[in-house]
């Protein structure tokens, strides 16, 4: 798999958060500049925003939950040069998992169907976990080669090569 397989997926995730982020952005910042919110109200985190915008808060902040071990995972796969077609599918399965939950946390906000994707991706990221604990240990050698710090222009200090 290439570096560009395997980043793909993060990448969609990527872009995910920040539109919620721009969309929560808009949203407070029209509640604010509309008087509906005074900055008083919310400068110490107090929860007084109108409703739309905790909404879309909500879904922007939930994208800091499960995918910071996607994101983690994604990156081990490339520094330890373990990745696979299988690992990228699920890559994938957790992030389309992830913008069906985002899409119900924006628009219906029905908690079952919610939590019903949140669990599918909660399964398949420790399915990733998984396989890349098995490959890693287990597995034959890898599909990339080791990246190459110097070509990326990474200074490692003195004594880490």
């Amino acid at each position: 798999m290439s570096a560009t397989q395997v980043l793909a997926p993060v990448f969609v995730q990527v872009a995910l958060t920040f539109g919620l982020l721009l969309w929560m952005g808009r949203l407070r910042i029209a509640a604010v500049r509309s008087g509906e919110v005074r900055p008083v109200d919310i400068a110490l985190g107090q929860r007084s925003w109108p409703p739309r915008a905790t909404q879309i808060g909500n879904a922007f902040r939930n994208q800091f939950e499960l995918p910071i071990l996607f994101y983690l995972i994604s990156i081990l796969s490339l520094f330890t040069a373990h990745s696979s077609l299988m690992l990228v599918g699920l890559a994938w399965l957790f992030v389309v998992s992830r913008l069906l939950h985002a899409l119900i946390h924006v628009t219906t906000n029905n908690v079952t169907r919610r939590f019903f994707l949140y669990l599918v991706g909660t399964v398949v990221l420790f399915l990733m976990w998984l396989l890349f604990v098995f490959e890693l240990y287990f597995g034959g050698s890898s599909n990339l080669p080791p990246l190459d710090m110097d070509a990326l222009g990474v200074d490692m200090p003195l004594g880490s090569q």
